[in-house]
């Protein structure tokens, strides 16, 4: 296969390889010998920097534009954070792991101790490990302790109940974990449908698995009532920390029945989102689960310094190192420079700004459950579709006019969903300028349906056939 380079240029180069310091006496052997040039393209410094430049000018971030992802949490990330991130470059807690290696990373066990310790208090779990390295791993993670605890308990469940407004992650999680699943209805009134709950509910359910709020925005008020009837049936309650940053100083999951929680620090505790990656998803529990950690653990002795130990009962690595230790560091970060106060204030800042995008737009857009939310708004686009306009066209239309798309067809109970995620860092005018843009969306369905059918047409690349390229890949040229 010739691969075809549209910036080459024959003899261009921006770089000078240095002599071979492989001794002729040790040649190759021949199987391992090129028979043709290795077709790199031949391009100055100049041509690879502007290149890659403006490709990065391509890129939609938090830092360039409104992203209202919901379900997502895309606020911004303090730069300060990223600069205490890099004070612990050259410093790895790996070193604890070996030999007399703990007492070089005293400062990095430290910090990975005072993070578990805050991040129990804020979710009024005992205790929790930093291990997993994203939210769908501290899924997979804390349904790994809840079976390993009705294991040692000598019981043998076989169901995880999830609502249907759940995150596809959820069940996920628990049939990966060996668990079959029972899917419960959501009610008129927008929660999980209580009645069906408890008649689902039975002695081989390990766990009921909670978003609350859950994905229409909306906080359960039966929500200590479910873990009760979980735990009437020895059943344990996990909480999806997906939705935290609605209730942050606010309710503690602890406190209302949960026994396991898993944190998403990049939505909640303003750490990077990255490209599937940096991530960090911690796991709470209480006090029963506790040995059912993954381990090692830092732990505190009795001197005050910090130390790592295993337990025997635990469900063993989830990950090379006691997480994902940069991400960890902007989140620690991020609690001390906000305190507590800073987080009560980020949830109330962050169901304000969502209140008050739902109340503008409901008038143009089906609002499916016309009552207060939390910190997302979901929407139907039904009525624009009766003009033969979806929730898909409209955001492409917002590409156009220089947004992110909301989230559309999620939650899957809601018919062309459109969901709205301001968070709390965004300002007013930036919300009415998103705001202006959705009510003029709603006009056009109206008088040109087609102008959004066409959308994007001011980007790289205009409507894509998105089932094609799933399916049929190209990630290179052919000659």
């Amino acid at each position: 296969m010739e691969l075809i380079y549209e910036k080459s240029v024959a003899g261009r180069s921006g770089v000078r390889i240095p002599v071979s310091d492989v001794p002729k006496a040790a040649p190759l052997p021949e199987a391992l010998r090129r028979t043709e040039a290795a077709g790199f393209p031949e391009v100055s410094e100049l041509d690879l920097v502007r290149h890659y430049t403006n490709l990065s000018r391509r890129n939609f971030s938090v830092d360039t534009n409104f992203y209202p992802l919901g379900s997502c949490t895309m606020k911004y990330n303090a730069k300060v954070m990223e600069q205490a991130g890099a004070l612990f470059a050259d410093c790895h807690p790996m070193l604890a792991l070996l030999p007399g290696g703990e007492k070089h990373v005293q400062g990095p066990l430290s910090l990975v101790h005072g993070l578990e310790q805050q991040l129990a208090e804020i979710t009024g779990m005992d205790e929790v490990t930093t291990q997993p390295l994203a939210g769908a791993h501290g899924e997979m993670t804390g349904i790994m302790v809840i079976a390993a605890y009705h294991k040692a308990r000598g019981e043998k469940r076989k169901y995880v109940i999830v609502p249907d407004s759940s995150h596809g992650t959820n069940p996920a999680s628990a049939a990966m974990a060996g668990y079959e699943i029972i899917t419960i209805p959501t009610a008129p009134y927008g929660d999980m449908d209580l009645d069906a709950y408890r008649a689902a509910m039975n002695n081989e359910v390990a766990a009921v698995m909670m978003t609350c709020p859950n994905t229409l925005g909306i906080f359960n008020p039966h929500i200590a009532e479910i873990c009760e009837i979980a735990h009437q049936a020895g059943a344990l309650a996990y909480y999806d920390g997906a939705n935290l940053n609605a209730i942050l100083g606010k309710v503690r999951p602890g406190d209302v029945g949960f026994d396991v929680i898993h944190v998403n620090l990049h939505k909640t505790f303003g750490t990077p989102h990255g490209g599937g990656g940096p991530g960090s998803g911690p796991v709470g529990v209480k006090k029963a689960l506790i040995p059912y950690l993954p381990t090692p653990r830092v732990v505190k002795n009795t001197d005050g310094s910090f130390g790592v130990e295993s337990h025997p009962e635990g469900i063993g690595r989830v990950s090379d190192f006691f997480g994902n230790f940069g991400i960890m560091v902007r989140a620690f970060g991020y609690i001390i420079l906000l305190g507590g106060e800073g987080l009560i204030e980020v949830s109330e800042q962050a169901v304000l700004n969502a209140n008050y995008m739902m109340a503008k737009l409901k008038g143009e857009y089906e609002l499916p459950f016309d009552m207060t939310c939390m910190h997302e708004c979901v929407f139907s686009a039904s009525r624009q579709l009766k003009d033969g306009v979806h929730a898909l066209d409209i955001a492409k239309y917002l590409i156009d006019r220089g947004f992110h798309p909301p989230t559309v067809y999620f939650p899957l109970n809601v018919k062309e969903a459109i969901m709205i995620e301001p968070t709390e860092t965004e300002s007013k005018a930036t919300m009415d300028a998103f705001i202006e843009v959705m009510l003029e969306a709603a006009q056009l369905t109206r008088e040109n349906p087609d102008a959004l059918h066409q959308a994007p047409e001011t980007m790289p690349v205009g409507r894509l056939d998105e089932t094609r390229a799933a399916r049929a890949q190209q990630v290179c040229c052919e000659g």
